[in-house]
């Protein structure tokens, strides 16, 4: 990643690639999202776990969107009272309880080979639509007055995991579903970020004795509720594109592959783009849009032999 921000191109691939496209990575990522949220997470504890994923998502419907009773707070605590109830006891956090300080990493020449052939090189993908270009769409979206480019966001990416291994970190990204989230349930200034990194410090240096344990007490049904809400913010964006047939078929093509074939943001990304090209050179209809039709020796409709210029297509 640092390579591609130092050679420009991070800033190239973000010109070629079509936002249309990129409405496509964030639909695929919410469509992934959502199906974990109600496949893999909300009905964890069985019947327990579908009530408690009910009542987590009626508290949200009521009060997401009021300013003055955070709705994410009062799911987490929701989730934290099921886990004292049902999971967790006093002896758990005593074990867990103890100061410790990140451990130094050197990594050898082997683990780098290993983590760029296996993790790096098949991660790139994703990085590049979701963390780097859908990212910033994201952040454009929702906040439009704050410039923020591509290589600022991939330097960033590229200096966390430079620093990550040496501290015994695991690999980080930015991600267009974790700015949805944030700004799902209320967050809108870097104020939400640095709670939710202060909560990982907290747990890190006061209970990582016993993590393991502790942070698998919390309630997946709760963790569902966020993912869905989180999803569902990232699939309802494709919506500006519905005025314009060819882009809205393009973004739901690219979404669909993205979240059910192999190595489908990558084939989205490529599939994507060649079709819209295609579609703005006029080499094939744009779907949704008739095709222009002409009888034997008459000019198409709306073409009368004038000197006045034809009308230019809705998606150029």
């Amino acid at each position: 990643m640092l390579l591609l921000t130092v050679t420009g191109l991070v800033d190239w691939i973000a010109r070629i690639i079509p936002k249309a496209v990129v409405r496509g990575i964030q639909l695929g990522l919410g469509l992934q999202l959502a199906s974990i949220a109600l496949k893999d997470y909300a009905g964890r504890d069985g019947l327990n776990g579908w009530l408690l994923a009910a009542v987590g998502f009626a508290t949200t419907i009521v009060l997401i969107g009021r300013k003055k009773i955070p709705s994410a707070i009062i799911l987490i605590g929701l989730g934290c009272a099921y886990a004292f109830v049902f999971r967790l006891t006093p002896s758990d956090l005593i074990t867990a309880a103890g100061w410790r300080l990140p451990i130094w990493n050197t990594p050898s020449g082997a683990d780098i080979w290993t983590g760029f052939l296996v993790l790096a090189l098949p991660q790139i993908p994703l990085s590049l639509a979701n963390s780097i270009l859908a990212t910033r769409q994201i952040a454009e979206d929702f906040f439009p007055e704050r410039r923020i480019t591509v290589r600022g966001i991939s330097l960033t990416y590229a200096a966390m995991n430079l620093l990550n291994p040496f501290g015994s970190g695991v690999p980080t990204c930015h991600g267009s579903g974790g700015m949805a989230g944030h700004y799902a349930f209320g967050g809108r200034t870097g104020g939400s970020v640095i709670i939710y990194g202060a909560l990982y410090l907290t747990l890190g240096l006061f209970f990582s004795r016993g993590f393991d344990r502790v942070v698998q007490v919390f309630p997946m049904p709760i963790l569902g509720v966020l993912l869905l809400f989180e999803a569902l913010t990232l699939i309802v964006l494709v919506k500006d594109l519905y005025a314009v047939p060819a882009e809205f078929f393009v973004a739901v093509l690219v979404g669909l592959v993205a979240a059910n074939v192999p190595y489908g943001y990558l084939v989205g990304l490529i599939v994507g783009t060649l079709i819209l090209v295609a579609v703005r050179k006029g080499f094939v209809n744009a779907p949704g849009e008739p095709p222009v039709q002409a009888s034997a020796g008459q000019p198409p409709d709306g073409d009368k032999r004038s000197d006045t210029p034809p009308e230019p297509c809705r998606t150029t």
